[in-house]
């Protein structure tokens, strides 16, 4: 069962509206903020069991997704601030649409629209790496959509510099029941469905074909109407999840719209050898723009600072 969220802070300058979600460690309110006047997410970290690693992961979440405001798919952070009971907080650009998470268990995405949302996505993450951040937990809960109609990457809480070498990771066998599991301590966490499988070991070594697989397996599931690796009708596990990633068995996709050439760029960026994989997020994104043009639609813009276009 869920757990309630905590009372929300008085805040000055804002005033509080409803809930919007809760976590291991913080909760997300909804506030209206007088000047400028907006709509705006607050992200309040429990004072609860709070320890100075849980402070150093909000810290460290908010410096990341300051870092990476600007970008037009990644959810902007305006600012941080601890309340006058002492919780931490960070007020974020607020998202009035629904996840992905919550459109594709609605109904399965288009294929035009997973291609240019695919494209969007694989720009803001390319420019995390960039910025030398691995996102490590891209899945449709973490991609909102924002008040333009885009996506917006948020929930960096578990990312890390591309050059870490050893993450620390532990995992559960519980049912997968919404397609969300995660498994890990909530300060680390992984979210078993849309996980590669080196993230299995016991010192995963991620890098950003790590989360070129997440991100192939997330629009997957947009096409599909559930997770990669699920079979309906049999048991999903936390252990059937992890085994089927590891040997690459993903379920074939009951639809006859989506063209081959799509199955195999998504198959292609789920591959169980990272050496096999799109070596870059921006590689993913112009395979996805060829799709694009062989369907006769114009290709997505690939935001990405500095990018070089190739001839």
């Amino acid at each position: 069962m869920a757990r309630a969220a905590a009372a929300p802070p008085e805040l000055k300058g804002f005033t509080f509206v409803k809930p919007l979600g809760s976590g291991g460690f913080s909760d997300v309110h909804l506030y209206d903020q007088e000047l400028p006047r907006r709509r705006v997410a607050v992200k309040v970290l429990l004072t609860e069991g709070l320890t100075a690693a849980s402070r150093e992961a909000f810290v460290a979440e908010a410096n990341v997704m300051a870092q990476l405001s600007a970008h037009p798919y990644i959810v902007s952070i305006h600012t941080a601030d601890v309340a006058d009971d002492g919780r931490p907080y960070f007020i974020m650009e607020y998202c009035s649409g629904p996840s992905l998470a919550d459109r594709y268990k609605a109904q399965p995405l288009s294929v035009v629209e997973t291609l240019r949302t695919g494209v969007r996505l694989s720009s803001a993450i390319a420019t995390a790496h960039q910025a030398g951040i691995l996102h490590r937990d891209i899945k449709p809960a973490n991609v909102l959509t924002n008040d333009y109609g885009w996506p917006a990457l948020t929930d960096f809480g578990i990312s890390s510099a591309v050059e870490d070498h050893e993450l620390p990771l532990h995992t559960t066998t519980r049912p997968v029941t919404d397609s969300g599991a995660t498994t890990g301590s909530q300060s680390v966490g992984m979210s078993i469905p849309w996980s590669p499988p080196e993230m299995f070991d016991d010192q995963p070594r991620p890098d950003v074909r790590s989360d070129v697989f997440s991100l192939a397996a997330t629009l997957y599931t947009l096409l599909a109407g559930r997770t990669p690796f699920e079979i309906p009708g049999r048991p999903n596990g936390a252990l059937d999840l992890m085994g089927r990633i590891e040997r690459g068995d993903i379920t074939p996709m009951d639809r006859t719209d989506v063209p081959a050439s799509l199955l195999a760029v998504l198959r292609k960026g789920m591959a169980v050898s990272r050496a096999e994989r799109f070596a870059s997020a921006v590689d993913f994104a112009r395979a996805l723009q060829r799709v694009e043009m062989e369907l006769n639609y114009a290709p997505t813009t690939i935001d990405v600072p500095n990018l070089v276009v190739p001839g």
